[in-house]
């Protein structure tokens, strides 16, 4: 009998480091946006309790912050952001809020796009900078909680896997496409480095922020060169209006191909409610509408 309380204490002890009992035992992560939130949750699993800035459907461009918000930073031992200047009001939260919290910059290590004198922020929507989001995470999660490092390794290491599949398909999908035909026109410029990446060029009339101003110019440059290239689709933005778009595909006869996702995901009955769905319906959407006539 002395035996069997022996190996049950033993037993009990390793799944309780293993894993957190109760809620109040889970580290407190704060993550900027919808696509980070899925991102930290992925790796973290139960070992965290997970709070989001900017939900699903919002625009981390043009966020204010809330008081709400500010009580997350102070509760919290790790805050997870992007980087690259895309949460500019985040600074001043993260001091005015009082915490003691780390901060940690998904996007470390990621060498940026550069467009009119600023970085570009969208890095994740190429899946290989994906996977140097998810590793940093990883180490940051594993430095706020040390006893959880190898539970974070083991979570970490099956997502890699599952970005790994997804980027064989966006190549596989991208192949499908004629080469004369992978261009399009977006919103605004979000997606520099899935073209980089992926080999399809995308042209925008906004800049990198949708907070950028449009001009008349910019808008018959636009027209002019879908005029002269032949770009057969526009594309929407779930995050932007689309008067823009419309006007432009009026007046050149471009169809108009849908929406992508670009900034943030939906909620969980919406078409893009984790990255990896997001991804999927982008490119099921970007070759729909570019393979065929």
């Amino acid at each position: 009998m002395r035996r069997f309380w022996q190996t049950a204490t033993l037993v009990l002890t390793a799944l309780t480091a293993a894993i957190p009992a109760h809620a109040q035992d889970r580290i407190n992560v704060v993550a900027s946006f919808s696509i980070l939130e899925d991102f930290v949750r992925n790796v973290g699993g139960d070992r965290i309790q997970l709070a989001t800035l900017v939900g699903p459907g919002g625009d981390a461009h043009v966020y204010t912050p809330t008081p709400a918000d500010a009580k997350k930073i102070t509760d919290a031992k790790l805050v997870i952001i992007n980087g690259l200047g895309f949460e500019g009001w985040l600074p001043r939260l993260v001091k005015s809020s009082g915490g003691k919290a780390e901060v940690a910059t998904a996007s470390k290590g990621i060498t940026p796009r550069k467009l009119e004198g600023h970085a570009d922020p969208h890095a994740w929507q190429a899946v290989g900078n994906a996977k140097i989001y998810v590793a940093n995470i990883r180490d940051a999660l594993a430095a706020a909680d040390p006893a959880g490092a190898d539970a974070y390794r083991t979570n970490a290491d099956g997502y890699l896997a599952k970005l790994d599949a997804l980027d064989g398909e966006v190549r596989a999908a991208i192949a499908q496409i004629p080469p004369a035909r992978r261009k399009v026109i977006s919103t605004h410029d979000a997606f520099g480095y899935f073209a980089e990446a992926y080999g399809i060029a995308f042209i925008a009339p906004q800049g990198v922020s949708t907070e950028s101003e449009i001009s008349a110019k910019d808008i018959a440059r636009i027209i002019k060169q879908v005029k002269a290239e032949k770009l057969p689709a526009v594309f929407l933005e779930s995050i932007s209006d689309p008067r823009l778009m419309r006007r432009i595909a009026a007046e050149t006869g471009a169809k108009v191909g849908g929406s992508l996702y670009s900034d943030s995901l939906t909620d969980e009955k919406g078409e893009a409610p984790t990255y990896i769905d997001m991804v999927r319906y982008n490119i099921k959407t970007l070759t729909s509408a570019l393979t065929t006539e």
